[in-house]
């Protein structure tokens, strides 16, 4: 079955996103609540509060959403502490991962149910990439040709 964007002559049609203001009001909120879930995985203060800032980082309009630039842009970022975060701090993986399938499960309401994320949702450009294999694009369903490659000579 397609997506109502999409038609048969044009199967890869990407929805339209018309975002407003209204449609993300109360998002912080959530935002809070998400990261609450996680707290346990936690067993000091300092790495929960980079966990929050670097969620909101990730979820910002920032160009480049490396540790440095989130760290800048948040109020009460901390550049070095949000290295550590990354690279040092100890977080329980093993309890993050079932309290978020936990969350993920309840939000998708059955038991059978699956979600597939493609992050190669869009179209490669450019016909060669040096020592780069064929990149695969969902929409196309095939490999698509890397950018910048040049054959070897």
């Amino acid at each position: 079955m397609l997506a109502a964007c999409r038609t048969p002559k044009n199967p890869y049609a990407l929805p339209p996103f018309d975002l407003t203001c209204t449609a993300v009001e109360g998002f912080l909120d959530q935002l809070h609540e998400f990261h609450q879930a996680f707290c346990s995985c936690f067993v000091r203060r300092e790495p929960r509060e980079h966990f929050f800032h670097y969620m909101v980082g990730q979820l910002s309009s920032l160009e480049r959403q490396s540790i440095e630039p989130m760290a800048i842009h948040i109020e009460g970022g901390n550049i070095r502490g949000m290295q550590r975060f990354i690279s040092d701090d100890v977080w329980k993986a093993d309890e993050m991962r079932q309290i978020y399938h936990a969350l993920l499960a309840d939000e998708m309401g059955e038991p059978q149910s699956m979600m597939i994320f493609d992050e190669s949702g869009f179209v490669k450009k450019g016909q060669d990439s040096v020592g780069v294999a064929r990149q695969y694009c969902g929409p196309l369903g095939k490999d698509t040709p890397p950018m910048f490659a040049r054959p070897y000579t």
